[in-house]
């Protein structure tokens, strides 16, 4: 059995704590070093040889800042890649190929933008050798015999040009000014600027400063950048996010224009029908946020939408979550849904910086769910 210590930084505060972890740990009680005192910051170090996986330390922690998982000993010899001690830790790696999209679904904090990074280059796996990190002929001999060996083979030797369109893309102001137009024009390296300004409705955005774009314009913008890029390989970290239904359409037929090319696409996302839509197979990734994450194989999108939502993966025999998630074909009936009438508001008009919102009559009743639906841009925040 393999097993993994984790200690989340941020939540651990030494100094304002008793070392719990390490009072009570029945190994230092014995006089082993099972855990430590980092000298240089005060926080605990975890040796995964000698825990016994008690889980004391877990428990007495006043921060929570400490997890102990134990995994199965086969998933031991497949970690492709770890942080440092007591740190996140990836097993195995997606598996791109070309002309195909591939889908990375789950939950955050389990590995899908670290995963990313690694195809994208920016990472190297260091197969949880964090200490001593292998060099680049031991990580392909690792892959011997599997899909992914040629890929990083090409990485290795800088073959292949990578494109990586960023999670966040919020912080893109912080690190990139001027105009849309003029912007866009310099990353242009297919000659396909008109298209895909036009494919991604950017033609108001084309004049604006990057700093006054909204989100869904700021992730637009972010994937035409990514797409008039000449590049071999493209990944795109949650494309669909800031962006309305209308939008997220046209940005995955705008994504899926490079599959259709020849080119590797990735795809990390979250919305289901946009991983339909875009994906030629999927990978499942699960674990937990911020401990440990786990590639599954491929899936075709079908399968692969289906296992994640029954929560059990079948060839793994593991179970994801406790109870799978399910849609009602047909709703309740309002009447039996809906509580008592908690407010009710009648029809109004607002004006705001030359813009109009009119609102009818409502009301909202305990228990209910109440949806806005519509395009960017038309008052939903309003």
């Amino acid at each position: 059995m393999v097993r993994i210590a984790v200690l989340d930084k941020d939540r651990c505060k030494p100094s304002k704590c008793n070392h719990e972890c390490l009072r009570f740990c029945p190994g230092v009680k014995i006089g082993e070093k099972t855990i430590e005192l980092d000298p240089s910051t005060g926080r605990p170090r975890v040796s995964e040889e000698l825990c016994t996986g008690c889980g004391i330390c877990v428990k007495k922690c006043p921060f929570k800042a400490l997890w102990i998982v134990n995994l199965p000993q086969e998933l031991g010899e497949e970690c492709s890649f770890t942080y440092g001690p007591n740190a996140f830790r990836l097993y195995r790696l997606p598996v791109p190929k070309e002309g195909s999209v591939l889908g990375l679904i789950g939950q955050n904090g389990v590995g899908k933008s670290t995963a990313l990074r690694i195809l994208a280059g920016e990472l190297k796996p260091n197969l949880g050798r964090y200490a001593e990190p292998p060099s680049w002929e031991e990580v392909i001999d690792h892959y011997k015999g599997s899909e992914l060996q040629a890929y990083l083979l090409k990485l290795s030797r800088k073959e292949v040009k990578v494109v990586h369109k960023p999670q966040y893309v919020d912080a893109i102001p912080k690190y990139v000014k001027g105009r849309v137009g003029d912007l866009l024009n310099r990353v242009d390296e297919r000659g396909e600027l008109k298209e895909v300004v036009e494919e991604l409705d950017l033609r108001e955005a084309l004049d604006k400063e990057i700093q006054q774009l909204s989100g869904g314009e700021l992730q637009r913008v972010a994937i035409a950048a990514a797409l008039l890029r000449e590049a071999d390989v493209y990944l795109f970290d949650e494309p669909s996010s800031y962006l309305d239904i209308k939008q997220r359409m046209k940005a995955a037929r705008a994504v899926r224009r490079a599959a259709e090319r020849g080119e590797v696409v990735v795809v990390v996302e979250h919305d289901l029908a946009v991983l339909d839509y875009l994906s030629d197979y999927v990978c499942v990734l699960y674990g937990k946020p911020g401990v440990y994450g786990v590639v599954s194989h491929p899936y075709s999108v079908r399968v692969g939408i289906n296992v994640y939502l029954d929560g059990y993966l079948p060839d793994e025999n593991l179970r994801l979550r406790r109870e799978p998630v399910r849609f009602r074909v047909r709703p309740e009936p309002l009447e039996r849904a809906l509580g008592p009438r908690l407010v009710e508001w009648g029809s109004m008009k607002k004006e705001l910086n030359g813009f109009r919102l009119e609102a009818e009559a409502g009301a909202l009743h305990e228990g209910e769910v109440v949806c806005a639906l519509g395009p960017n841009g038309i008052g939903k925040t309003t």
